[in-house]
């Protein structure tokens, strides 16, 4: 075993270099102001929040750069955007250099993880509203540039002010995507004024398979929620301030059927009856896909009007269209599918569906943004200037990457949290294969043998957590943590190879990450198990044994 680099600190991720502690250099109490060079006005706006709330401080502003008690922002585009130095000065003086202003940001949150886990709560816990740091300078730069959650709302809606708490756990974590999975067979999630009946009628199911769809079980109460286009942009705004990219997410052609449950129309009519469809209720991947028509086109083109409105090309360069999972039984027996196959001079369902990926890819290139999509996409033949998430596996990313494409690394066998950490009985709703938070600790994002050219185009990696066995904040919170903070790490460190990684000095730090975690409400899994109301006797799951395949 080796010696833990970090065992004063606790830090997770692990920066790249600490020098120190040394002896006491940094008192936090009622006499510590703030001084922020400019650009670095949010992160200071940041700290006062959640450190004056922590301590019960003012931290008033001063403008006087040779002040002592005071914590010190400011630039140095010498270093990478997102680098920062944090240096703990004897004179009682915190200094934050940045890159950019990302740099300066994460560098607070390595501050608040340095005050310890008092730091993460919204009120101060006692009478002595003080904290002392030791002297020392900390340099961290991030090994990727995408490090990301998708966080699946539309199988089980989350309220808008706990999608807000996401970004600021996201934040804490220093990762820098949220991909917002906004619609899908079972919810439609976000308004859209020109179409109302995608919320008035998609946002609600009746019901909702209770467990995974092989479950005998229902939860009758009908489910549902979306978020209206000022929640929309005050989403935006919170994680902008937080250095987080959003990228939303609307399906297409596949998992559409709330979408058709709204407007009939938008359905392969001469083969279904589509006016009988509702928003579905079950888990799964569902048959009834969109009619490859103008009227289809447009009418989504509609959506993405609103859509990038909403989410402005500063802060979500891309857009991404789902394009997974697209059964192409309904277009085999649709006459007029079939008749826009040879209109199109088009091969195959498999050319169709990339026919759609291609419209609106040059669509959004035109308006300044770009596409992205489920590795699906690649079927048919990938337009581009489309990315790829690569999530059945590494063979996507990697087929994509050599093509010149870029590429998020997700794969569903290492970095999808839905699935179970443990192979006890007393997991909820278990899914697919065990995941232990050494498992994700371990996850490499770049596989082995790829060429340098193609490993350029590793844009980074993100975990996803779809919510079909997730009914509340309570359960994404227990699938997610502890390991999002395990895979924060694999996003931002410059770790050694997978065997080599000192997974025992990681579990050192998490003793005091997990403090952290309690101080802000997460209701994480306990490294021994879960708790009785964890657990979900009785409900059926799908999971799967052995080791995952690498594929």
């Amino acid at each position: 075993m080796t010696p833990d680099p970090y065992p004063d600190t606790a830090l997770i991720p692990a920066p790249a270099r600490v020098e120190g502690p040394y002896r006491c250099g940094f008192v936090l109490d009622g006499r510590t102001t703030l001084g922020a060079a400019t650009g670095t006005e949010t992160t200071a706006r940041w700290l006062r929040d959640t450190l004056g709330a922590a301590f019960g401080l003012p931290l008033r502003e001063t403008a006087d750069e040779n002040a002592t008690h005071t914590i010190r922002l400011r630039l140095d585009d010498s270093l990478a955007p997102e680098a920062y130095r944090l240096h703990v000065l004897i004179n009682d003086v915190v200094e934050i250099i940045g890159g950019g202003p990302a740099g300066v940001f994460w560098g607070a949150q390595t501050l608040r993880q340095l005050l310890g886990p008092e730091a993460f709560r919204a009120a101060p816990v006692g009478t002595r509203a003080v904290a002392a740091l030791a002297a020392q300078t900390i340099e961290d730069a991030p090994r990727f540039g995408w490090r990301g959650l998708m966080l699946d709302v539309s199988r089980h809606f989350m309220p808008k002010d706990d999608v807000l708490r996401y970004l600021d756990l996201l934040a804490a974590h220093k990762l820098n995507v949220f991909h917002f999975h906004l619609t899908d067979d079972q919810g439609w999630r976000i308004e859209i004024k020109r179409h109302p009946r995608l919320t008035e009628v998609g946002s609600w199911r009746a019901r909702s398979k209770w467990g995974h769809r092989a479950s005998p079980l229902w939860d009758e109460t009908p489910h549902g929620g979306f978020y209206t286009q000022d929640d929309i942009r005050e989403i935006v705004a919170y994680a902008a301030d937080r250095h987080i990219t959003v990228v939303p997410e609307i399906d297409l052609p596949g998992h559409s059927q709330a979408a058709i449950a709204a407007y009939p129309e938008l359905g392969n009519t001469d083969v279904v009856d589509t006016a009988a469809l509702t928003v579905w209720d079950s888990w799964g991947v569902n048959p009834n896909v969109l009619a490859p028509t103008e009227a289809v086109l447009r009418f989504y083109e509609g959506v993405f009007e609103e859509v990038l409105d909403l989410f402005p090309a500063a802060t979500s360069p891309f857009v991404h269209v789902g394009g997974d999972e697209c059964p192409k039984d309904q277009w085999k027996a649709s006459p007029a599918a079939q008749a826009r196959i040879a209109e199109l001079g088009l091969a195959d369902e498999d050319e169709l569906q990339s026919w759609f990926i291609r419209h609106f890819d040059r669509w959004l290139a035109a308006r300044g943004r770009r596409l992205i999509g489920w590795d699906e996409i690649l079927e048919g033949g990938l337009a581009d200037g489309a990315a790829v998430s690569s999530w059945r596996g590494y063979g996507g990313g990697i087929a994509a990457a050599e093509a010149g494409h870029d590429v998020v690394m997700c794969p569903e066998q290492q970095v999808y949290l839905d699935h179970r950490q443990a192979p006890g009985e007393d997991e909820p709703m278990p899914i697919g294969y065990v995941r232990t938070l050494e498992d994700v600790y371990r996850f490499e994002p770049v596989p082995p043998g790829l060429s340098p050219e193609a490993a350029a185009h590793i844009l980074g990696t993100q975990a996803n957590v779809w919510t079909e066995v997730m009914q509340n904040r309570s359960r994404v919170d227990y699938q997610v943590f502890p390991r999002l903070a395990a895979f924060a790490e694999v996003a931002w460190s410059a770790l050694p190879a997978p065997e080599a990684r000192d997974y025992p000095a990681f579990e050192r730090r998490m003793d005091t990450h997990y403090r952290r975690l309690d101080a802000l409400g997460v209701d994480y899994r306990p490294p021994a198990g879960p708790h009785p109301r964890q657990q979900r006797p009785g409900v059926l799951g799908r999971p799967l044994e052995g080791r995952p395949p690498i594929v």
